[in-house]
């Protein structure tokens, strides 16, 4: 039966579901139905605020994109998740079943990710970013003196066995977060991902580092207790001179530092 014949009935059972899993692995499922639905392990918990926009499809690019809306809950989107941007970037999923027979029509509406988040109010909104937005990136990388790979990506190939490390947070002073037993600089430009607490999950930026802890580019979110686990990964400055000093990688370099700017076109006999 399409869903134009079920629309067509006395009695519609439709309801909408979404599956949205978190770039740290937590998965949720929530349904428009008054009532939770278990479909394919998932169980789909009731939220009746939550409501897509207009979805469109076609054989072109354009409109592929919309906007859900729902209200701020504690035990599914709350507030604060969503002010830590726990859910930016988040793979989302919205389908239609049937609330009689879950599963049995599990029609896929639009898919892609979570974009910019908007509140208002105890409610919000967040548009749905589709696949065809990768098409808008640049078809080839602009040229830059500084390296375009990420240290240790499959343009670097730099081996980060050894290069994180799983350390003991004694305390928090704004964004200096004091470990102890660091190699002053040797993560600089890298990451710290917090493994427990409140902010378990979040990772933030490394500005540098010395021997008694790191200094990160915003303070945590969430507040830290002493004894927190957290994963702390190298950074690099991107520059050929320390791609090939500290990495010994410069043949892996991505980046132009010799190539002329436009100072050398702007100069003139004389000057």
């Amino acid at each position: 039966m399409s869903v134009g014949e079920m629309l067509g009935q006395p009695l519609c059972t439709l309801a909408f579901c979404w599956r949205i899993e978190r770039r740290d692995g937590v998965t949720i499922g929530l349904t428009s139905h008054d009532r939770d639905l278990m479909i394919g392990g998932l169980l789909y918990r009731a939220a009746p605020g939550m409501t897509p926009s207009a979805i469109r499809s076609g054989i072109g690019l354009d409109g592929e994109d919309s906007d859900v809306g729902g209200a701020l809950t504690s035990e599914a989107i709350s507030e604060a998740d969503l002010m830590a941007g726990r859910w930016d970037g988040a793979a989302l999923e919205l389908r239609l079943t049937q609330w009689e027979a879950p599963g049995e029509l599990w029609l896929l509406l639009a898919s892609g990710e979570m974009g910019a988040v908007a509140r208002k109010g105890a409610a919000f909104t967040a548009e749905l970013v589709g696949a065809a937005a990768v098409l808008g990136a640049a078809v080839v990388p602009s040229t830059a003196p500084d390296c375009r790979a990420r240290l240790g990506d499959r343009a670097c190939r730099v081996d980060m066995a050894g290069r994180r490390r799983v350390v003991r947070v004694t305390s928090v002073v704004d964004a200096v977060v004091a470990i102890g037993g660091l190699v002053p600089g040797d993560y600089a430009f890298g990451t710290l991902r917090w493994l427990g607490g409140a902010n378990a999950g979040l990772t933030q930026g490394v500005v540098d580092n010395d021997a008694d802890g790191v200094t990160l580019t915003d303070p945590p979110v969430f507040g830290v207790e002493p004894g927190t686990l957290a994963l702390l990964t190298q950074g690099c400055d991107r520059q050929l001179a320390t791609c090939a000093e500290r990495f010994g990688n410069a043949v892996n370099f991505r980046g132009e530092p010799y190539l002329p700017g436009m100072d050398l076109l702007t100069r003139y006999p004389g000057a």
